[in-house]
């Protein structure tokens, strides 16, 4: 194994998803203040001087897993699934 790797590329991932998760947080926060604002009757694009936001509502169709093998079995719902396989990397701090 390249200790350069171990030790200087692993604390600089660690680092970015750090940033990114706060980021990601701050990025919520504003979206989460967009969509209020909207749902209650206000704008429904807002405009900044480079970007531009608009809120929009759809429905979203899912499947219920779990009420499909109540009525039709787990042996039914078997038939249309596939396994492959996935691979990840998970970082905690030190």
């Amino acid at each position: 194994m390249n200790n350069d790797l171990t030790f200087t590329s692993v604390d600089a991932l660690g680092t970015l998803l750090a940033q990114i998760a706060d980021l990601t947080k701050q990025a919520d926060a504003i979206k989460d203040s967009i969509k209020d604002t909207a749902s209650a009757g206000g704008a429904k694009v807002v405009e900044g001087a480079i970007f531009k936001a608009t809120y929009s509502e759809t429905n979203r169709t899912v499947f219920d897993k779990d009420a499909f093998i109540k009525v039709h079995g787990a042996d039914a719902y078997a038939k249309f699934t596939k396994t492959t396989a996935v691979f990840s990397v998970k970082v905690t701090s030190r």
